[in-house]
């Protein structure tokens, strides 16, 4: 995983992790890999991994069954969703709006690009 250096990297993890419950790699009640499969995979220190999954079960989106590991909840997909939504719409979506302000771009323009770019994916 390549991080940005705009958001910190347990948050990050966290929104990676949320994303691939999102994409049904790891379904509700299935249990996630452990702390130290995480970081292995991701590169990164444990501790860090243990704070992102941290504010995932804060969030609801993850259970921890001590001594077992961590689940993903009943509702985590839902909650996943919610969590990333809240974050585009509080993080990114700002500083989109002022870069469309700075640049004069005005919503049918922003469709066209939109539609161009969704064909391509």
């Amino acid at each position: 995983m390549e991080f940005q250096t705009q958001a910190a990297i347990w948050l990050q993890i966290a929104h990676q992790i949320a994303s691939r419950i999102m994409a049904g790699e790891w379904p509700p009640g299935e249990r996630i890999p452990s702390v130290r499969d995480l970081g292995a995979e991701l590169q990164v220190n444990p501790n860090t991994v243990v704070r992102s999954v941290t504010y995932l079960q804060e969030q609801g989106i993850v259970i921890n069954q001590r001594g077992i590991g961590y689940f993903v909840a009943n509702d985590g997909v839902q909650k996943a969703l919610e969590m990333r939504k809240k974050a585009f719409t509080e993080d990114l979506l700002p500083p989109f709006f002022l870069m469309m302000d700075e640049l004069g771009m005005d919503w049918n323009e922003l469709q066209h690009i939109y539609q161009n770019l969704k064909n391509k994916l």
